[in-house]
């Protein structure tokens, strides 16, 4: 396959390295990390003005109308300066609503100009299946839902004004895709700090309503609709992943190069530069995975076995990656207030999100079984 960037391609991610290549500094970065919600607002703000909040939303809701591809582009840009914003999170649940159709669409506008932040709500317990949700929806009137159950690690809930959340019909296998006010009646919120220092909110919801605009998709689509968010998020996680990896490896390469001992640079011995040659060919490897899911994803091809397999380079190739460059930068690395630090962090967060290396092989295994 030619996975050749298209022009406009470029050019979007052209722009977002610069905006946060000049915004997203390892000064600026440890300053939202000590800031209450952790969230740079300076740089959603410049994202929004310069029109790539809206990259994946249809022109006619005030996006760009493009597609996972170019958001993929934005996102390895976010990876590669560890940037703390909802990006993925509240362009996925953008993507869905536009995809869906119905009312709820009149929020996506205000998400472009950045005024609305949306999240996602996927993670279950242990190792719960996000297309399998525990979370149970109780008909209401007036074709709305009451949500009993938990929401668990939802990313950047403490800014949203809407979370984004599948949810099973009590008594049957029936999914739905819904809205969720974090500020309703009926719902408490308790914070953790995850390994990569950013904030994420245990959900709790009693009788939570939502009403018929705060329903993305029903029954008879909820169980597509849900798949098509899990699949869009996994590549959204692996791109995030290769921005990350990209990084790290760049990091340990200058370091290396000027770091001397014995009167040579560190990067010249043999077992550093067979380390940093594995590293680089994961981040290969991570990348074309990528870059075959989402191009199957955006032009309507099966895309099953692909997306799971991007996610499995991007949490087994990338936690080794930044293994691999934390420890070519020796004792340094060790240090917290280091930036290398930070990518070993992000790393690891991202390997275990909505599922560990295991858990999507064990996923492919059961496809390669069934045919």
């Amino acid at each position: 396959m030619d996975f050749t960037f298209t022009e406009a391609q470029q050019a979007v991610s052209s722009l977002a390295a610069k905006i946060f290549r000049d915004r997203a500094t390892p000064e600026r970065v440890a300053e939202v990390e000590g800031s209450a919600d952790r969230v740079d607002r300076d740089l959603w703000s410049a994202l929004a003005a310069a029109g790539l909040l809206g990259i994946a939303v249809p022109e006619a809701l005030g996006g760009a109308g493009l597609g996972l591809t170019e958001l993929c582009l934005l996102l390895e840009q976010q990876g590669r300066r560890v940037a703390p914003i909802p990006l993925l999170w509240s362009s996925l649940a953008a993507m869905a609503i536009a995809a869906c159709g119905g009312p709820a669409a009149e929020r996506l506008p205000g998400m472009v100009e950045g005024r609305t932040i949306l999240t996602c709500a996927l993670a279950e317990p242990g190792a719960g299946d996000p297309e399998r949700p525990s979370l149970e929806a109780v008909p209401d009137a007036d074709a709305g839902w009451r949500l009993h159950g938990e929401r668990i690690c939802v990313p950047y809930a403490q800014v949203a004004d809407a979370v984004l959340s599948p949810a099973r019909v009590r008594g049957s296998d029936a999914l739905v895709l819904v809205l969720i006010d974090p500020a309703s009646a009926g719902t408490t919120q308790h914070r953790a700090e995850a390994t990569d220092r950013q904030l994420l909110t245990h959900v709790a919801l009693d009788g939570t309503r939502v009403d018929p605009t705060g329903v993305v998709a029903g029954p008879d689509r909820g169980a597509e609709a849900v798949r098509w968010v899990h699949q869009r998020a996994l590549v959204g996680l692996a791109a995030l992943q290769l921005g990350v990896a990209e990084e790290a490896l760049a990091l340990a390469a200058a370091y290396t190069s000027a770091r001397y001992q014995f009167g040579k640079p560190l990067s010249s011995f043999q077992s550093t530069s067979a380390r940093a040659a594995d590293a680089y060919i994961d981040t290969q490897a991570m990348s074309v995975t990528l870059w075959q899911a989402a191009w199957r994803l955006d032009h309507g091809a099966d895309a099953g076995t692909a997306v799971d397999v991007a996610k499995w380079w991007a949490a087994e190739a990338g936690q080794r990656v930044v293994h691999s460059t934390q420890h070519l930068h020796g004792g340094l690395g060790a240090d917290v207030s280091y930036p290398v630090h930070r990518y070993f962090l992000a790393g690891k967060q991202l390997e275990d999100t909505l599922g560990g290396g295991s858990a999507h092989l064990a996923r492919i295994a059961g496809v390669l079984a069934a045919r």
